[in-house]
């Protein structure tokens, strides 16, 4: 039996999504709480490996078992074995030819940046603050350049191993409110620091360090090291997995600013 699950986690105290030969990774968590949940080892396959320090709100995985569970006696077992910081969401039984992460046709990240003079102590795991004046407009135009189909080795790490660069970002904004910037970007699929990589630039734009017309340049130059800083791991966090509707995968928890 094929079972897909929801996870909502806090990535402040995990080296990233996968499991680490060193450190701690959030699916070696999940794949021990759900072990104890079926009495036999359990494997994990996500939508998106995030990095170290990166959340997440919508995340999506499945796993195969020969246990026989209620939904209510997975959800309910797996969250008493897991760490505050790790929640399983929701549980639904699929069919094999469901996969979590060659299934999905997008992925969402939401980027945060507190903008204000003074240093939050109760954010500061979940946003990057940016004490200088960010103008949000003028980031959210240079923003636009990056929809469609386009090679982002401007955008990937250095360390990057994926074989090809070429995303298509179907949806990119940024907004404000009140100290809030944030940066909502949805693709196909992304490359290593993409969104991290993104942010950095339209900051750089936001505050007065280059024009609008900058990332059009950078885009173009397939260069890492012209484009702006990378931006912290922790203001990040993968909000949503499309599929289509045939799957019937739920929607995730709604996250606020």
């Amino acid at each position: 039996m094929r079972i897909a699950i929801g996870i909502e986690y806090d990535g402040s105290a995990y080296n990233g999504w996968q499991r680490q030969r060193t450190g701690l990774g959030v699916q070696e968590r999940i794949e021990q709480a759900l072990a104890k949940v079926a009495d036999e080892p359990v494997e994990v396959t996500c939508a998106g490996r995030t990095d170290a320090g990166v959340h997440a709100s919508g995340q999506v995985a499945h796993f195969d078992t020969a246990a026989g569970r209620s939904e209510r006696g997975w959800l309910l077992g797996a969250n008493t074995n897991l760490p505050d910081d790790i929640c399983v969401t929701w549980v639904k039984p699929v069919g094999d030819e469901f996969h979590a992460r060659f299934s999905a046709t997008a992925r969402r990240y939401r980027y945060r940046i507190l903008n204000r003079l003074v240093r939050s102590a109760l954010n500061r795991n979940r946003a990057w603050w940016v004490h200088q004046a960010l103008d949000h407009r003028r980031m959210h135009e240079a923003a636009q350049v990056l929809l469609g189909e386009h090679d982002f080795s401007a955008f990937r790490a250095a360390g990057c191993q994926a074989s090809n660069a070429v995303r298509e970002v179907t949806g990119i904004s940024v907004v404000r409110d009140g100290d809030w910037v944030v940066l909502d970007v949805t693709a196909n699929a992304f490359l290593q620091h993409m969104v991290r990589n993104i942010t950095g630039t339209l900051a750089a734009i936001g505050g007065g360090e280059e024009d609008v017309a900058w990332v059009s340049r950078v885009l173009d130059g397939r260069d890492r090291t012209r484009a702006g800083i990378a931006a912290p791991p922790h203001g990040l966090t993968l909000v949503q997995v499309f599929y289509p509707d045939a799957f019937g995968i739920p929607a995730p928890f709604a996250l606020g600013q």
